[in-house]
């Protein structure tokens, strides 16, 4: 009897750290995965924004390709979907989400009616609140150069710096994880 319960203990035992074992296996397998799709999520993110930043110019009614520059939102012209006419294109945080608004030109004249504004939710689950979300500089930018101040001087700005702060779970591993990408913006070039 006691060689039976003694079997039956160590069978015990070793189930139990089988299932430990492979509790921790698919936990993490989860929790890479799921990094890995927000990073892919981000990554393609940058990219679209980038592209749009970097085409930046002046609106269809002839302003200034920049209207506003804070930490936390950018709003510029663009034309994101090449028609004949330039997009007004807003970049903001809303809460732990980034956010884009577009406003089509339309009427007669042209106007770019806030109430047309398209918003749509880029990324969730960010973590910029210690950290600005756009940064500005001027055309004597190095690497090492300390961003514009505020308030910023829009005529002055010819790169913008993105960083985006990811955290899923603050209470949780694994710890934030930044992504941050640079924008040359190619129509406000002076040094050509």
């Amino acid at each position: 009897m006691i060689e039976i319960l003694v079997g039956i203990g160590i069978f015990t035992f070793i189930g139990i750290a089988i299932y430990t074992f492979q509790k921790n296996v698919f936990s993490v397998n989860k929790l890479i995965v799921s990094n890995l799709s927000v990073q892919g999520e981000v990554r393609r993110t940058l990219k679209v924004m980038s592209a749009e930043i970097r085409t930046a110019s002046p609106s269809s009614l002839g302003a200034y390709a920049l209207t506003q520059t804070a930490t936390s939102s950018f709003t510029f012209y663009s034309n994101i979907d090449s028609d004949a006419s330039k997009e007004k294109v807003r970049y903001f945080l809303s809460g732990t989400t980034l956010k884009k608004g577009v406003i089509k030109p339309s009427g007669s004249p042209l106007t770019y009616n806030p109430a047309g504004e398209i918003v749509t939710e880029l990324i969730h689950d960010l973590a910029n609140a210690a950290t600005s979300t756009f940064s500005y500089y001027d055309e004597d930018y190095d690497g090492t150069s300390p961003p514009l101040a505020d308030p910023v001087d829009i005529s002055a700005v010819r790169l913008v710096k993105i960083t985006l702060v990811i955290d899923k779970d603050p209470t949780a591993l694994p710890a934030p994880m930044t992504l941050t990408t640079q924008v040359s913006i190619r129509n406000l070039k002076d040094n050509l």
